[in-house]
């Protein structure tokens, strides 16, 4: 089974995806970690992606994660992407790749957030300078204050701040809108409130799914 999730920021996909992949079997992978990993070697990437929160060509982020796909999960079957495709091309990209390989995507899950609680949440977002974990002081608060299990400090994300938030979330409008409206006519998405406690969550999508 191969899985999409998408929401705006601040919607727990990447929580949800974990959790999917953990309950499925699948290969998780995260379209942020991974531009922000190949940011640290490449100061043009970084630029764009990290200090002005905007999205790469779409050509560009295929090339890229695709050659990752065929590297990580060879047979293209049993993964789910969190954050990708973000818009319509990197979606007809995606899905004709994966026709050409006789694959497809067989879910596309979108959680949907309004916008006031999509800023709190990623605002209130911190990860660890240590081990990268990520808490949120909203939904998903740490063990003690500014501190991580591991015992790393916690830190605020460049892109996590309330400007770099808003601006992403108008390209989210922009951008990822459009791709919801022609997976819907592709029959294959699957919508979820993401305002809802996690587990709740978790049960709903598997129950669809199912």
């Amino acid at each position: 089974m191969n899985l999409v999730i998408l929401g705006p920021q601040g919607s727990g996909k990447g929580t949800q995806a974990r959790l999917l992949a953990d309950s499925l079997g699948l290969y998780y992978f995260e379209s942020g970690d991974f531009l922000r990993e190949v940011a640290k070697s490449d100061p043009r990437i970084d630029e764009i992606v990290n200090k002005r929160g905007e999205l790469l060509p779409d050509d560009e982020v295929f090339a890229m994660i695709s050659k990752h796909l065929e590297a990580k999960s060879p047979n293209l079957e049993n993964f789910i992407l969190d954050g990708y495709p973000r818009s319509l091309k990197q979606y007809t990209l995606l899905k004709d790749w994966l026709k050409v390989m006789g694959k497809k995507i067989d879910h596309v899950i979108y959680l949907a957030i309004n916008e006031e609680e999509s800023i709190t949440r990623i605002t209130a977002r911190r990860t660890c300078e240590k081990c990268d974990r990520v808490y949120n002081l909203v939904t998903n608060p740490p063990p003690a204050p500014d501190t991580c299990e591991c015992g790393g400090k916690l830190i605020q994300r460049q892109d996590d701040t309330p400007e770099v938030v808003k601006k992403r979330l108008e390209i989210f409008k922009e951008t990822t809108k459009p791709l919801i409206e022609v997976v819907k006519k592709d029959g294959i998405i699957l919508e979820v409130n993401g305002e809802q406690p996690i587990d709740v969550i978790l049960k709903e999508i598997i129950q669809k799914i199912a």
